[in-house]
């Protein structure tokens, strides 16, 4: 009969595999997922039923038409019947231990999802953790590099950390905690990185005094070397330090001022490499370059002192102001080469003028405390390296040009005080005494160092033997040579004011001379001693042949290429003025002792007897013009020599003559004419043993005057042509007047007994013929 069970059934379907199955443990396998599904949980017992129904209805058709087979299909369906119904039982026991397995299978898968789960999650979780492990790992790193002071790689493994690490854990609440500390964090690789430069800025500035010493040992060497070349080659002596032919022929050096294993000197630039490459790196290069720029103008305060000490012999104080600005300046430039865009140049050249100003407020706030010119030479030799070396780097050094001129001012200043000095205590200690020399060897010295030409070869000369001049003039010569090596000694290495030196020069010189050797010399010439004066006119005479020569020499020694024109000193014309005023004083002395021998004589010009010797004035008068000729006066240069003497016999003649001409006298005997004609004669003989016909002519006012009183013709003086050949020299009214006097005078002597005018007349006849007069 058909199935009442649908063969599309898949319990049917199941089933009927079970039964075909010859391998128990196969039923089972198949059984397990059926009694799994909850669908056939209840039918099963019953599509077993209904299969076992169909089997047996089966069973007994194919037994309807077989019997026989069929009773044996019967005992074995009976058989298999029992098996089944023990096999249903065992299927009933089973099926109670699969449900129970499936409970406790259930149980377990719950428990294997529930553990694939945490498992799941534990993986995720250590995923995390091993994820932020490593940013916190890359975080510690990256202090650790801090620490190291490897900022760099800090900065690039903090970099890595935030673009790369950071966004694999955005999730987790950490990234957002390591990512609000980034920042702090590059702040604080910034302030280890400022902190370092402050360390290297630190040790740069303490350094920087022995970075200047070393480049101004370098400078002083190159200078050296350069006046050395220039010894060997003249050609060389035009090129000064620092031009263009001295940096070719120094071109071979490679002394490195920043980093010399010698001078024990190592300048590394890292430390500033690193920030600016940090602050780069960071976006703040602005930032830094206003901050480097602000630390840099804060050391610059730093290294200038608030006082400076200038009376140190080693001018130590000065040395290490000017060292410490250098090796700044230095330090400067260097940045400005080995960095972009760090250092401006104006920002360097306002530190630098800064610097400067600063250096010249105080040495010039000082200056006034300097009273020896040998130190301010030596603190202009400290600034004048200190200039040579800065421009070599690059650096102006105009400012410093007006330090020097204020140096030079002073020192000028100075050196014009202490040859004052020198020359007043030469001028007031002088004996006024023609030197004495006692070998060749002082004649050498003396003329070696004196404007002086002698008449007399040197082999000519015999020792002990004097010279003209007294001990101050080559003293003096002396002080003048060394005040002009002293004043250009200022000029040496670095001064570009030559002008100012040449000016400085010949106006101080000028009155050192006119104010402290000419003055003091007309200041002496209120003596009353005639050689003394002598001697002073000798000096002056020879002073003023000094500054002929000194206008050459200063015109060849003038360190201007550009001036012109000869050089022309007061002093000269002034010593010239001053030769005049002491020629005058000793006329004005030997007048005066002229004057007062002439006081002394004692003419009774009412005398009526003649004196047949000379009068003791006169002996006085021609013995003192004697002394002086060969004794005061002998010293002095012919021409001066005998211009006094000139003056003095045409002083002597017009005194003598003044003596009749006296108002108090008011009639002269022909015997007083007689006396006076003796004198005049003796004065006459005396100048003409002298052999100088020009001093003759002194006479002949005074001897044709005598001649013309004791003439017994007097018409003649009123005769002009017998005058001008008889008494040309005599002055009309002077000679009218004494004609007047002698004639009363004759009147007078004729009434006395003792005198009669023959007799007179035969006295004046002799006279007459004395003097040439008939």
């Amino acid at each position: 009969m058909p199935s009442a069970v649908d063969p599309d059934d898949d319990l049917w379907l199941a089933i009927k595999q079970i039964s075909q199955s010859s391998v128990g443990s196969d039923y089972i396998d198949q059984l397990i997922p059926i009694m799994k599904d909850a669908r056939y949980s209840n039918q099963l017992q019953v599509t077993f039923d209904r299969y076992a129904g169909d089997r047996e209805s089966e069973i007994e058709r194919i037994c309807n038409a077989n019997h026989q087979d069929f009773v044996s299909s019967v005992d074995s369906l009976l058989r298999i019947r029992d098996q089944t119904v023990q096999m249903s039982g065992e299927i009933l026991q089973l099926n109670e231990s699969i449900q129970e397995s499936i409970e406790k299978l259930a149980e377990q898968k719950k428990a294997l999802v529930d553990s694939r789960g945490v498992r799941q999650n534990i993986n995720e979780a250590t995923q995390a953790l091993n994820k932020c492990l490593n940013v916190l790992r890359i975080a510690n790193q990256v202090q650790d590099m801090l620490r190291e002071k490897n900022y760099y790689a800090a900065l690039r493994a903090l970099d890595e950390l935030q673009t790369i690490h950071l966004k694999e854990i955005s999730r987790f609440k950490i990234a957002n905690l390591i990512e609000k500390s980034i920042p702090q964090t590059q702040e604080q690789i910034r302030e280890a990185v400022k902190n370092d430069l402050s360390t290297w800025l630190y040790r740069i500035r303490e350094s920087a005094q022995f970075l200047g010493e070393v480049s101004f040992y370098y400078t002083d060497v190159r200078r050296t070397r350069n006046q050395e070349r220039a010894e060997t080659d003249p050609r060389f002596s035009k090129f000064k330090l620092n031009s263009a032919i001295e940096l070719v022929a120094d071109e071979t050096d490679e002394f490195d001022v920043l980093n010399n294993e010698e001078a024990g000197n190592e300048t590394d630039f890292s430390p500033l490499f690193e920030a600016m490459h940090i602050n780069e790196t960071l976006g703040k290069s602005d930032q830094f370059k206003s901050e480097y720029a602000a630390d840099r103008r804060t050391q610059k305060d730093l290294i200038i002192p608030t006082k400076l000490n200038l009376l140190d012999e080693e001018c130590g104080d000065l040395s290490s102001l000017l060292e410490s600005i250098a090796g700044f300046a230095i330090i400067e430039k260097a940045t400005v080469s080995k960095t972009t865009n760090l250092r401006s140049q104006a920002d360097v050249d306002e530190l630098w003028d800064s610097m400067c100003q600063s250096a010249i407020k105080l040495i010039t706030g000082q200056l006034h405390t300097v009273e020896n010119d040998e130190l301010l030479l030596k603190i202009k030799g400290r600034v004048a390296l200190f200039m040579l070396t800065m421009e070599k780097w690059g650096y102006s050094v105009s400012a410093m040009n007006d330090l020097l001129l204020t140096l030079f001012s002073k020192y000028s200043e100075l050196l014009k005080q202490r040859f004052s000095d020198d020359f007043l205590e030469i001028v007031q200690t002088d004996d006024y005494m023609p030197m004495p020399i006692n070998s060749h060897e002082e004649y050498d010295k003396v003329v070696s160092v004196s404007w002086y030409s002698p008449e007399k070869s040197r082999e000519e000369l015999t020792f002990p033997c004097v010279l003209p001049f007294s001990q101050m003039y080559p003293l003096c010569c002396i002080d003048i040579r060394n005040f002009l090596n002293q004043i250009y000694l200022f000029s040496d290495d670095y001064f570009q004011k030559s002008t100012i030196i040449d000016e400085t020069l010949r106006t101080a010189l000028d009155d050192l001379l006119c104010q402290k050797v000419c003055q003091s010399l007309i200041d002496r010439l209120s003596s009353q001693y005639p050689g003394q004066i002598v001697q002073i006119l000798t000096n002056l005479e020879h002073f003023e042949t000094a500054c002929v020569e000194l206008q050459d020499l200063l015109f060849q020694a003038r360190s201007s290429p550009s001036a012109t024109g000869p050089i022309i000193l007061n002093a000269t014309d002034k010593f010239a003025k001053a030769k005049q005023q002491a020629s005058n004083r000793v006329f004005e002395l030997v007048n005066s002792k002229i004057d007062d021998l002439i006081e002394t004589a004692e003419y009774d010009w009412m005398a009526s007897k003649p004196e047949i010797e000379p009068s003791t004035y006169m002996l006085e008068l021609t013995r003192y013009l004697s002394n002086i000729m060969s004794s005061v006066l002998l010293a002095l240069p012919t021409e001066i020599k005998e211009f006094i003497y000139f003056d003095a016999l045409s002083h002597a003649s017009t005194a003598i003559l003044n003596l009749p001409l006296s108002e108090h006298v008011k009639r002269i005997t022909p015997s007083s004419v007689a006396t006076l004609a003796t004198d005049t004669a003796f004065l006459s003989d005396f100048v003409s043993s002298l052999n100088n016909p020009i001093l003759m002519e002194n006479l002949d006012e005074l001897t044709q005057t005598v001649a013309l009183m004791g003439t017994d013709n007097s018409e003649e003086f009123f005769d002009i042509a017998q005058r001008n050949r008889k008494y040309g020299k005599v002055d009309q009214l002077k000679g009218a007047i004494l004609l007047e006097k002698v004639q009363e005078g004759a009147q007078v002597a004729a009434q006395s007994p003792t005198t009669t005018k023959t007799g007179a007349s035969e006295r004046f006849g002799t006279l007459g013929s004395r003097f040439g007069i008939r």
